[in-house]
């Protein structure tokens, strides 16, 4: 289970040093991949494979479930830690994140979400109504 919030840097080879405690849980290979509100979401290859399988299941038919799909596997990659605990965002995801330089890692679950340090930033001053979130949450059996 991923938890918690890091900061840090990109280096100039677009690498960014993946937190020791989320590290331990991705593994030395993950899968990084566009994610929902302006972020990067990052697998353990376990995960993905979980989430491969139920997006098998999906209707072919379905005009929403391919776009679902696209949106996922077009911009996916396998990432590789190096010995240094570094790992390669390519570029289009880097564009895609809004990422220049500085980033928060936060564990959401069974994934890693990787944001530009203004778009979480931004995500916080949303003035989200957790309460009412949580109420509706209720109704999923949480």
């Amino acid at each position: 289970m991923f938890i918690g919030e890091y900061s840090h840097s990109l280096d100039s080879k677009n690498r960014m040093i993946v937190p020791v405690k989320l590290r331990d849980e991705l593994g030395e290979r993950f899968v990084i991949t566009k994610g929902l509100d302006g972020c990067l979401y990052a697998y353990p290859e376990k995960e993905w494979k979980i989430l491969e399988e139920k997006l098998k299941k999906l209707p072919l038919t379905n005009k929403e479930a391919r776009a679902f799909v696209r949106f996922f596997f077009s911009g996916a990659c396998e990432v590789e830690i190096d010995k240094q605990g570094r790992g390669l965002i390519p570029l289009n995801l880097k564009e895609y994140a809004g990422i220049e330089k500085d980033i928060v890692s936060i564990g959401a679950l069974t994934k890693v979400e990787i944001w530009s340090k203004e778009k979480w930033q931004e995500y916080n001053e949303l003035n989200i109504d957790f309460n009412s979130i949580a109420e509706k949450m209720g109704d999923l059996g949480i």
